[in-house]
Parts: C-alpha cells; sequence; structure tokens
C-alpha cells in the first residue's frame, strides 16, 4: 500500500500564485483539543462513505509519529524521523469497496520523553489526498476529523537504554480499546492548525513542518514465532533485578507449556495468585514489537523486558559467554533493575491486545506474570520483527572457512542497526553518529545496491550543518551533540558515496558543506600551523588510557591524531572537487593538505622510533595516527616506509579497538599485508567463541553487544581480501587487487550498481588462474604484483598470471 513518490505531490497548484503561497498544501495539519501537557497519545479518526470503488491515494505525516488504520487494520508507521525543515511524509494507495470506511490514526507526541533522535515541533496530524475531490472526503482541516486522547498510557524512564525514549505501563481498565475501528466515546471535533508546507517552495514561513516525501521504503515488519524457553521460576516478588537464574529453581513440567505459547500460539493458563519468571532465548539479535494477547486476569501484570545479554555480573560489566544462563541475572547496568521493556496491566476483558509504540531489541526476553484473583489466559506472544529491507545480495568465500562464519554476524549487526535512519547501536542510543555511519554505509555499499539510507545518512548530517560550518555528531537528534572529528568523517562520507555510486548531482549539492567543514578546520591553526584540538569531545576510538576516548592532546592542545585526520580529509575533498571539474578548489585543498603536512612531519617525526608521535612532546604513540598520516600519503617516502613496519613491530603502540580498526585494515591492505590483516580478526573471531551473534562496541566489558561499527570487516572481506573497489568515481570501473596473505582461493559476488563483480581466484604460490565477470559497460584492471591486466565487460579466464 505504501508507495514512493520524489516530489512536491501538487505542482498543479503553483500556477499562477504568488510568492507568498507558493508550496501550500491543499490541506492543514490538525490537532486534538485539551489534551493537557505532554506526554500523550491521541487518536485521529474521519468516517466516509465511497459511492464507488476507489482508490484513494493519500499523504500522511504527524509529529511526533503515527500509525494509521483503515477500517481497523494497520496500513502504515511513521513519519520516517528527520527534523522540523526535513519533516518527511509517506504515500498510501488505498483501495477501498464501495460503502462505509474509516481511517483512523494513533498518534504519540512524548516531548521531553522521546527517544533522542525523534524531533518535534509541534504535536498534530495531516492527511492529504492526491485527488482535489477527496479534499473534503477525508483531508484533514477540510473534512470534519475528529479526535481524542487515549488513556491508559504512562511513561516510564528508560533508565540505562538512555537516548531511546520512554517505555509503557499500559493499564487496560483505562485503554480505549477498539479505537483504531473508530469505537468508543469521547471523539471531539478535530482543531485545525498550520497548512501543510512545501520544504522546497515555501518562500516564507514561521514555525512549520516543512514536508519532504520519504526516500524510503517501508521497515520490514514480518510475524515471527522465535525462541526457546530456557528457564521457567517463580520468584517471591516482581523484584528480580539481582535474583540469578538458577537450573535447580527450574520448573521443567511448564516449560513445554511456554514454549508451545510462544513458538505456536496456542494459549496458556495461569492461575490466580501465580508468579510465573520465564527466560526467552531468542537465538539471535532481533528488534521487534513485542504483541500480547490476553483474557480475564483482572488485577494482573505482564512484564515484557529485553535483554542483550544477561550478566555474570553487572557491578562490572561482565557478561562472559552469551550462551550461558546459569547464575546470570537478568538487569541493566549502571541502574540495576529488571530490564527495559514495558508492564501490561490486563483489565479482565477478553482477547485484549496490549503493544507498543515503539520496536524493543536484544536476544534475550524475559516474560514475567503475576496474578491476583482471577486466571489470567495469555493468548498469545508474538514478535513482529522489524528493520530496514536490506538482505545480503554479496557472497564472500574462500580457503578460511572461519571467515564465512563471520558474515552472519556482520551483517546482522547492519540489520539492526538500520531503520529510519543508521543507528550506532539499537539498544542504547538508536542514533545516527556520522564517525559510526561511514563504515555503515561502506559496508551497504558491497552488500546490497540500495542506496537509500546512505543517501538520507549524507542528507540528514548535511542539514545538521551550524553556523561554525561543523556537522553535529550525529543526527537528526533533539539534544545537540559537537564531535569535531566526526565532520571530518562526513566528508570522508561523500568521497565514498562518489566513487561507489554514480550520482555526481547529488554530490555537488553536498560540497558547499565540505568546503564548510574544510574552512572551520583552516581556522583551527594555530600560530605553528597546526590544528588546535577543536571544542567540543573530540573522540575517536575506545583506547584504554584515552580518557572519553580523545587521543593524547585532543581536549586542548595539538593532537598528532586530529591533525592527520585533517590533512587526510583535504586530500579526499581535493578528489571530490577533481571529480566534478572543480581544479581550482581541488588544488586548495592539495597546496592546504601538502603545507599542514610539512609542518607536523617536521614537529612529530621521531626519528628514534620511526613512527609518527600524537602530541608535540613526543610522549606517546598510537596505530591511529600512523594509519591516518599513511591513508593521506603526504609525507616522504622513506618515513611512511619505515613507518609502516614500526606498526608493525613496535609493541608499545596505542592499539586500534574495533571501531578504528577499519583504518589499519585500510593501511594494511594498501600495502598488500592481508596476513595481518587476517591476524587482527582475532577479536571477531573471539565473539562467536563467546556466543554472541552481533559485533561488540569495544574491548570486553563492553556496553553494547550489537554495535554497527563493529560490521566493518564484511567490507574489507570484498574491498581488501578480493580488492574490488571503484578505480575512478562512480564505479565506473573497477579495480581488481587481491589480497591472498596465507590463503589460497578468494571467491565472491560484490554488488555493483550496473550489475555485480564476480571473483573466482586461486593462488598457487606466485601464479593466479580464475574467472572474473563484470557488468555489462563496465571494464576493470587485475593487479597482481607489478602486472596489471585490462579486463572487459562480461566473464573472462584468468590464466596463469604471474605475480
Amino acid at each position: 500500500m505504501r508507495v514512493t513518490i520524489h516530489d512536491y505531490p501538487y505542482p498543479e497548484l503553483e500556477k499562477g500564485r504568488n510568492w507568498l503561497a507558493r508550496g501550500k498544501w491543499p490541506c492543514s495539519w490538525v490537532r486534538c483539543p485539551e489534551v493537557g501537557d505532554l506526554p500523550f497519545v491521541t487518536a485521529y479518526r474521519r468516517r466516509f462513505t465511497l459511492p464507488q470503488d476507489t482508490t484513494l491515494r493519500v499523504h500522511v505525516t504527524a509529529d511526533e509519529r503515527y500509525e494509521l488504520y483503515l477500517d481497523g487494520e494497520r496500513v502504515g508507521r511513521g513519519s520516517d524521523r528527520g527534523d522540523a525543515e526535513n519533516w518527511f511524509f509517506e504515500t498510501y494507495d488505498l483501495p477501498m469497496k464501495a460503502g462505509e470506511h474509516v481511517l483512523v490514526a494513533r498518534v504519540w507526541s512524548l516531548g521531553g520523553q522521546a527517544p533522542y533522535a525523534q524531533m518535534t515541533l509541534r504535536p498534530g496530524f495531516l492527511l492529504s489526498p492526491q485527488e482535489r475531490a477527496h479534499d473534503a472526503l477525508v483531508g484533514t482541516g477540510v473534512a470534519e476529523w475528529e479526535a481524542k486522547k487515549l488513556g491508559g498510557y504512562a511513561f516510564t524512564d528508560p533508565s540505562p537504554a538512555w537516548g531511546t525514549g520512554a517505555r509503557l505501563v499500559l493499564d487496560g481498565g483505562k485503554m480505549d480499546w477498539g479505537f483504531e475501528r473508530g469505537e468508543g466515546d469521547g471523539w471531539r471535533k478535530a482543531e485545525a492548525s498550520e497548512g501543510g508546507a512545501d520544504a522546497v517552495r515555501r518562500a516564507e514561513f514561521d514555525h512549520e513542518h516543512l514536508l519532504r516525501p520519504s526516500t524510503l521504503p517501508a521497515m520490514m515488519e514480518e510475524p515471527r514465532r522465535l525462541g526457546r524457553v530456557r528457564l521457567v521460576t517463580a520468584p517471591d516478588s516482581a523484584k528480580t533485578a539481582d535474583v540469578p537464574y538458577r537450573a535447580a529453581d527450574d520448573h521443567p513440567q511448564e516449560r513445554e507449556a511456554w514454549q508451545r505459547l510462544f513458538r505456536g500460539g496456542v494459549p496458556l493458563t495461569i492461575p490466580p495468585h501465580t508468579r510465573r519468571r520465564v527466560l526467552l532465548d531468542l537465538d539471535n539479535y532481533v528488534c521487534a514489537y513485542p504483541e500480547v494477547t490476553v483474557s480475564g486476569g483482572k488485577g494482573s501484570q505482564v512484564r515484557v523486558c529485553w535483554a542483550e545479554s544477561l550478566y555474570d555480573d553487572p557491578r562490572s560489566g561482565s557478561k562472559g559467554n552469551r550462551d550461558e544462563v546459569e547464575g546470570k541475572r537478568f538487569i541493566t547496568i549502571w541502574h540495576l533493575k529488571e530490564g527495559v521493556g514495558d508492564t501490561y496491566l490486563p483489565d479482565g476483558g477478553d482477547h485484549r491486545l496490549f503493544e507498543t509504540l515503539w520496536w524493543e531489541c536484544g536476544r534475550y526476553v524475559e516474560v514475567y506474570v503475576e496474578t491476583a484473583d482471577e486466571p489470567l489466559k495469555l493468548v498469545d506472544f508474538r514478535l513482529r520483527e522489524t528493520h530496514y529491507p536490506m538482505e545480503l545480495e554479496s557472497r564472500f568465500e574462500s580457503s578460511d572457512e572461519r571467515l564465512e562464519k563471520l558474515i552472519p554476524l556482520a551483517f546482522r549487526t547492519i540489520q539492526m542497526c538500520a531503520h529510519e535512519t543508521y543507528m550506532d547501536c539499537p539498544y542504547y542510543e538508536q542514533l545516527m553518529y556520522s564517525g559510526d555511519t561511514r563504515l555503515q554505509c561502506l559496508v551497504t555499499y558491497i552488500a546490497a545496491r540500495d542506496d537509500r539510507l546512505p543517501r538520507k545518512a549524507l542528507w540528514m548530517l548535511n542539514e545538521s550543518r551550524l553556523n561554525t560550518g561543523l556537522t553535529q555528531s550525529r543526527y537528526p537528534s533533539r539534544v545537540r551533540q559537537l564531535i569535531p572529528p566526526f565532520s571530518l568523517w562526513w566528508i570522508a562520507m561523500v568521497h565514498d558515496y562518489g566513487m561507489w555510486r554514480d550520482d555526481p548531482a547529488f554530490v555537488r549539492h553536498l560540497m558547499p558543506g565540505v568546503r564548510a567543514v574544510i574552512d572551520h578546520f583552516e581556522g583551527l591553526l594555530n600560530e605553528q600551523g597546526m590544528v588546535q584540538a577543536p571544542k567540543g569531545w573530540n573522540t575517536l576510538d575506545w583506547v584504554p588510557g584515552w580518557r572519553d576516548g580523545v587521543p593524547p592532546e585532543g581536549y586542548d592542545g595539538v593532537s598528532g591524531l586530529i591533525n592527520w585526520q585533517f590533512v587526510w580529509s583535504l586530500v579526499l575533498a581535493s578528489e571530490v572537487e577533481t571529480s566534478l571539474g572543480e581544479k581550482e578548489l581541488s588544488e586548495r585543498d592539495r597546496r592546504l593538505a601538502r603545507e599542514l603536512g610539512a609542518r607536523l612531519e617536521r614537529a612529530l617525526w621521531d626519528e628514534k622510533r620511526g613512527l609518527m608521535a600524537d602530541d608535540l612532546a613526543h610522549k606517546q604513540f598510537s596505530e591511529h595516527t600512523q594509519c591516518l598520516w599513511m591513508l593521506s600519503g603526504v609525507g616522504s617516502k622513506p618515513h611512511l616506509k619505515r613507518a609502516f613496519q614500526s606498526l608493525l613491530t613496535d609493541a608499545n603502540l596505542a592499539r586500534t579497538t574495533i571501531y578504528f580498526r577499519h583504518y589499519l585494515f585500510e593501511v594494511l591492505a594498501q600495502h598488500g599485508r592481508a596476513d595481518e590483516l587476517l591476524k587482527r580478526l582475532d577479536l571477531w573471531h573471539g565473539l562467536l567463541e563467546r556466543g554472541l551473534r552481533t559485533t561488540i562496541e569495544m574491548p570486553e566489558p563492553t556496553r553494547s553487544d550489537c554495535h554497527a561499527w563493529g560490521a566493518h570487516p564484511l567490507f574489507h572481506y570484498h574491498a581488501s581480501l578480493l580488492g574490488v573497489r571503484p578505480a575512478e568515481p562512480g564505479f565506473r570501473s573497477v579495480s581488481v587487487t587481491p589480497c591472498f596473505g596465507p590463503l589460497t582461493s578468494l571467491s565472491g559476488t560484490t554488488p555493483h550498481p550496473k550489475g555485480e563483480v564476480m571473483v573466482d581466484l586461486r593462488r598457487d604460490g606466485d601464479r593466479l588462474t580464475g574467472r572474473i565477470s563484470l557488468p555489462p559497460g563496465v571494464k576493470s584492471t587485475l593487479h597482481w604484483g607489478t602486472t596489471s591486466i585490462p579486463l572487459k565487460p562480461g566473464e573472462q579466464e584468468v590464466e596463469e598470471v604471474q605475480r
């Protein structure tokens, strides 16, 4: 039912309009009268009659979010997350038979208790049909819509899952059952508010939502019956946070009945005055809307909480092997409470469906049930899994089977961290940070052809720019945060997109932002011509000994890492400017990179250690600074060559952790050292050994068990081992530079905008044989040692190529 449009839906209205009227929608926002203070949940309804079968196309949005129902059935959710100047609307085609119908929207507005990523201007709802003849039928502000505040919603602090928004206590005795069908009392005429306004055409506006069509497909939502019951216990009270799960407390005779409920929807009745605590292991990381249907049980409570893992000791953050539950606690770190989730209070009615407003996530689900004087019938418990509809289109195989075992782990992480935006992690923050998102986009480019989510990421981070020129570190976010080096990662994101996708017009649109970031950092040059630490949180990696993840001198002094990151960013920006024909701007960036690089080399090169220092005093040295210096390519070749050897052998360097190891892998691939790259994957192999299903945020003890930046090895399988990378902007030609190390075979397919690149190669000493296939119209060059062989579109044999 949801369709994608790409522009203002009412261009025919613009004819003859003056500048004040341009971009005005035919319908207006409406709001619920006398609703009180935030937070609240409201419903809007419109009953209407169709004289004949009709397909209505409607454009829908709300502040903050909505669910749209037609005749009691949910047809969509929104609005896709944005900001006031990029307020997205969704478009639906609604086929209907002649007769009576009802449209209902459930809209929630949480204000200060909303997720950090959820922006807001003012609460309201807007539905505008495409055809003018339908305005009086269903258009808000034209047709007579009704509204009411929905009862039964209480909002609770999510505590350790900060940034993700309030959780719910749903009181069945106060809820408006059947609202989605337009039933119940208390409906009142909705109040008209401001008119709809197009983001591009409006020339004058005051405190308005500026509307853009959603650029994304609907999120995947699929009913799932998942998991296995690990334990069923009978706790003494609802305060279970510090009560470990033990096999000695299990009720094995009840486990099968609970299993049938979760896996088959077979009802289960809980007797009066009974407590049960059930641990469900989903056997994978899942983002899902839980749906719990109950009958009877007045006075009962059902609490559904989620955890990424159980804890050995939450006070130290120790989780141990994630597969193990014996003696461990279902608890949250920091606040030591019973997981993150929602509580349902049945009213005794029949077939009451309790559902959340936003999805939950994790591997483990704990269901706590406590009954009063009546038995409670659990009619059904199911999950509606959700994430961005991205599936793995690439393939990778090698002579080391361990590498393939990491693919499901890495890609599951990307899926769980991809929704209406990319997210750093689904359990804790759900925010799109540019440092994290750059790596997510790179994985996306080699995993699938769909680039709509990378485009939105680039767009929204560009829209976050402040008058200083810097992008915000994460966006959309109603809480502003500045990590200045993350603005440099955004420049790298623009360069990546320009290389992996052939869309120069979009890249050109982003370049004023790239130039503004460069201007800001150029303004930070001190009297010695080096970047003085920017004001803000200059975090770059969770290295032990780096306070708050900030490198040496990263708060107030001259950080070698931040300076070399700026040099590399200048080189990347120069390459983009060249691709767009901006030769003067390209040379300016190159000149700045050369000049700053020369100053840094004089000040930071340590002849004794053969390394680039992190600080002017030459007391601190890291892999990080070596990596960004080498990737910039700015510096004397003897120094660069010597530093690479020191990088491999100096045991006293501060080591890259999960996130920044991507840049180490880039350097190793540049130097053809797949052997070292494969060694540094030991951390990821260790994840499987510890029972993890997704990649973690930092070395143990880690906060997050699902953190998107840890998925970058999947990118390197294709771009570094297979060696498939763009040879020129737009991926218009392909470079294939296989990097075997100890491997004897490499095979895989990498998505390309025009098809796919297939590589199937065998190494016997210095000899290379196999096959390579390229999409129509795409040329390539195979690089093997000092040998370069041109490749043509289509499939071809690689016959006994000598290094």
